[in-house]
């Protein structure tokens, strides 16, 4: 068997593993959310070996979509680390045998405790099963390695049912992007759905300003000091006139070329564009970055509610804080 039929026939076990699934939800999983759902304290995912492994992405799946959780090694559990567990927890045990030395030495402490137990082991009638207020049943009919006893097909299914588990609970609890994105303020989802316009814009002295019945020579000074680009124009009342961009100065020397000086006699209000494309302070800085995609601009003028001036929001500005 070549490279590509070996790994064909993996996936293809591996993906019968997970359809198989799909045929024995039942009750139980629904009594499984129930318990998470209804859990006061946090969900405890516990397991060994592969099966941890895949615990502690299913502990950090939950954690990440409004289910308090977190992973705990049975072996270090059995030796003082199940102080953390509290008695509003409900426990996640994974176990594909059923029989895994370490959490059935967890058990009696469990029991003690009064603790929910869900387990998600390949045995039905395991001892795990049996000590559990709800056993999911994620066996599977081989394994992939064709010795059937490497975990591969099993743990796929394992996490499949996490993430069942994961996903049916986020959308009972009508979890939102605004909410995964408030647990992940360091990702690129975080950026995009928390940081406001306001948080990047240029304020105060760092605005260029110039008004109507300035001269031209203070636009470029304005514009060169300043190093955005782009100036904001305002009327004798301090509002919004207009803008002048570098695009609008370089239009302006071609329309001119060979009037010497003419440039020079035009008023800031005379070279403004009018009506620019503005923002309200407290938009979401991705909407910064859809208008200036949609009219193919590099700068917006920030705006009070009474619009004022608050500030101009360059799209450097948002490039380097990842928004782009």
């Amino acid at each position: 068997m070549n490279e590509i039929e070996t790994g064909r026939r993996v996936l293809d076990i591996e993906a019968r593993a997970i359809d198989t699934l799909r045929s024995r939800l039942n009750s139980s999983f629904t009594d499984a959310i129930s318990l998470l759902y209804n859990c006061k304290g946090r969900v405890v995912v516990t397991g060994m070996g592969k099966s941890g492994l895949i615990g502690r992405k299913i502990a950090a799946t939950f954690a990440s979509t409004g289910t308090p959780a977190f992973f705990l090694h049975p072996a270090e559990g059995i030796h003082g680390d199940i102080g953390m567990i509290m008695p509003d927890d409900t426990i996640m045990a994974i176990s594909n045998s059923g029989e895994t030395d370490e959490i059935l030495a967890l058990l009696p402490v469990f029991k003690k405790m009064s603790l929910r137990i869900i387990s998600l082991t390949g045995k039905a009638d395991s001892t795990l099963s049996k000590n559990s207020d709800v056993a999911l049943d994620v066996s599977i009919e081989e394994e992939a390695c064709p010795m059937n006893i490497v975990p591969t097909a099993s743990t796929t299914a394992t996490l499949a049912m996490g993430d069942a588990i994961a996903v049916t609970l986020l959308e009972k609890r009508e979890f939102r992007k605004e909410d995964f994105a408030l647990f992940h303020p360091g990702g690129a989802l975080g950026r995009r759905l928390l940081l406001h316009v306001e948080d990047v814009m240029h304020t105060g002295n760092d605005v260029p300003v110039v008004y109507r019945n300035s001269r031209m020579k203070d636009v470029f000074f304005e514009m060169t000091s300043k190093k955005l680009g782009v100036t904001t124009v305002l009327d004798d009342k301090g509002m919004l006139w207009g803008i002048i961009t570098d695009g609008d100065l370089r239009r302006l020397l071609e329309s001119k070329a060979g009037q010497e000086n003419d440039i020079f006699k035009l008023t800031a209000g005379e070279a403004a564009t009018r009506n620019p494309k503005v923002i309200q302070r407290d938009a979401l800085a991705v909407s910064a970055v859809q208008i200036m995609e949609t009219y193919s601009i590099t700068s917006l003028v920030i705006l009070n509610e009474d619009t004022s001036v608050a500030g101009i929001v360059h799209l450097h500005d948002l490039l380097k804080k990842g928004i782009v």
